[in-house]
């Protein structure tokens, strides 16, 4: 995938399984990746979530959430909203990526092939957390 295959808006669905918790939550919203006038090479997008958090037994909550996306030397970079590294999507590796939280790790596996709509699955596991989310991205505007 090409970063500028991203750009436009994607409606996302998301299920949580929060095992260390003990309870499943489900997130509804839209996913926004715009050219990031950061980047003076046109090379990155920032990518901005926004929707409806809701955990079984509590209240319906706001949730947001930004990254920047990168054009890489072998990908795409992923990055937090203040810059620092989150993780790549490496051409040839496949789409798995890792990061370390410490002392949590954080895998995600991409899968893209039904694109346009993709998916990500992230497994977070470690002392502090444990839980599973799916995320069903489908084109709604380019």
């Amino acid at each position: 995938m090409e970063l500028d295959d991203f750009e436009g808006r994607w409606r996302v669905a998301r299920q949580i399984k929060d095992r260390a918790a003990g309870r499943n939550g489900r997130f509804e919203g839209v996913v926004s990746f715009v050219p990031d006038g950061r980047v003076l090479d046109g090379q990155g997008l920032l990518c901005r979530e926004a929707g409806e958090l809701i955990f079984d037994g509590l209240k319906p909550m706001a949730a947001t959430r930004s990254y920047l996306w990168r054009a890489g030397e072998t990908g795409i970079d992923v990055l937090f909203e203040d810059e620092r590294p989150f993780h790549s999507i490496v051409e040839g590796q496949g789409p798995t990526a890792w990061h370390w939280c410490d002392p949590d790790a954080y895998e995600v596996v991409y899968d893209f092939s039904h694109w346009p709509d993709w998916r990500a699955t992230w497994i977070v596991r470690g002392p502090r957390k444990d839980y599973t989310m799916v995320s069903d991205h489908v084109r709604i505007a380019p």
